[in-house]
């Protein structure tokens, strides 16, 4: 599916690098260095998202997201400001996510992702051996039987499905399918990586990294 993201970003170092991470998805990107001109783009183009820096010339980003909220655009914030209380800010404004820097670039598109997928969700079925994911539906199905998974298994199945190959630590992965404000513990990333082997024999397809995470393969692994 097609999406078009604008990067609103005064440093250029980081705003290539952002860039430079969404064209590895085919993401169509445009940047901006100012606020100002960043609310004149949005008036001659659609987009599907918009990262967006808090502090910045011309219009500062909470300025910027009253535009981007009236025209119906979500926003990601990537910024310095990295407080709890600058993070629940954002997001109480009405922010989507809320990035701080430095950020890794994977971390940065597996939340990219979430958020497109919210927005525009795929009418797509998945496979992983003999697993079936109904994106659309929220089913899967093991041999075409349909398996219960609780709303929280389901996630995180979709989120490592959709970033196969990629390894993430524990806490990655409460922040990317949980959410930042998730106040338990690691131990239940590990519960819910059980859950999934167990319920849909994903054991050689769902792999621990040793002292990191976890990663999904797209073949079993031994």
């Amino acid at each position: 599916m097609f999406f078009h993201i604008l990067v609103v970003e005064d440093d250029s170092s980081i705003a290539n690098l952002i860039a430079a991470a969404l064209q590895l998805r085919h993401y169509e990107v445009t940047v901006s260095s100012r606020g100002d001109e960043a609310a004149r783009i949005v008036e001659g183009q659609s987009f599907d998202l918009v990262l967006l820096d808090v502090m910045l010339p011309g219009m500062d980003g909470y300025e910027l997201l009253e535009i981007m909220k009236r025209r119906q655009i979500p926003v990601i914030f990537v910024s310095a400001k990295g407080e709890l209380s600058d993070r629940v800010y954002g997001l109480n404004y009405g922010a989507e996510d809320y990035i701080t820097k430095p950020f890794e670039p994977l971390e940065l598109l597996a939340r990219v992702d979430v958020v497109l997928r919210r927005q525009k969700p795929q009418e797509e079925k998945r496979r992983l051996g003999d697993v079936e994911v109904d994106v659309s539906g929220r089913t899967v199905t093991l041999c075409g039987e349909r398996v219960e998974l609780t709303r929280m298994e389901y996630n995180l199945l979709e989120f490592l499905m959709s970033h196969p190959n990629m390894v993430f630590s524990r806490e990655k992965l409460l922040d990317c399918v949980w959410g930042y404000d998730y106040m338990g513990s690691t131990r239940t990333v590990d519960m819910h990586i059980k859950n999934l082997r167990s319920k849909l024999g994903l054991g050689s397809y769902i792999q621990t990294v040793y002292k990191i995470g976890y990663k999904l393969t797209e073949k079993a692994e031994d």
